[in-house]
């Protein structure tokens, strides 16, 4: 028969085992599938508001062994339009959000504003221009640059907001090795201006 004593160290055993399995799946869960991500500036407007909380999905693009350069197979490649999370090519340590307006091969060129991949004019619906004024490639890139043919295995990221964005245009392609995962939805918002939820957009997909 089972002593009191030997009973509390078998449940106690029990408890810090379920601890330990459920941490375990959390961070198995976090590094392989899926991560929470907050948005911390409005370089993707009007897609994305600063206090948006999203969940990406590491598992589509196939998701990196932690602490190695090692990618899993995914489900499919990224191409242009799908919105990602991604370590700054100047800081790794740094997360960056935008979205990829093109891949490995791919010409690109921005006219005036203007997108241009493999000579075509983007439409873009989901973009926004806040500055009328068009500024000259030998001033900045930001309204006139390229074109520009992207590395193979690389990714051209731009901003949604245009006008106020650091993207691709400033500091060059983002390697797949520095791709996190392709934002998803927004599972929490908060307007800090209001100090209030913005509820509208809980679980709203991010196209």
């Amino acid at each position: 028969m089972a002593t009191p004593q030997k009973r509390q160290k078998s449940l106690t055993r029990e408890y810090l085992d379920t601890i330990v399995y459920a941490v375990l799946l959390t961070l198995l869960l976090r590094f392989l599938v899926v991560q929470a991500f907050r948005i911390p500036s409005e370089s993707m407007l009007p897609t994305l508001l600063v206090g948006d909380f999203l969940f990406v999905n590491k598992f589509e693009y196939g998701p990196k062994i932690p602490f190695t350069h090692v990618r899993l197979p995914g489900l499919r490649a990224p191409r242009p339009g799908d919105v990602i999370v991604f370590q700054f090519p100047k800081d790794p340590r740094r997360d960056y959000i935008k979205r990829c307006v093109a891949v490995g091969g791919q010409t690109v060129e921005v006219r005036d504003k203007e997108l241009y991949v493999e000579g075509r004019r983007r439409v873009e619906p989901f973009v926004q221009h806040t500055d009328g004024v068009v500024r000259p490639a030998a001033y900045d890139q930001r309204d006139n640059f390229g074109p520009y043919t992207v590395p193979p295995g690389s990714l051209f990221m731009m901003g949604d907001n245009r006008d106020n964005s650091n993207d691709s245009r400033y500091w060059g392609p983002v390697e797949m090795d520095l791709v996190k995962g392709r934002a998803m939805f927004i599972y929490w918002s908060w307007d800090k201006d209001r100090n209030w939820p913005r509820f509208p957009r809980l679980f709203k997909a991010i196209r």
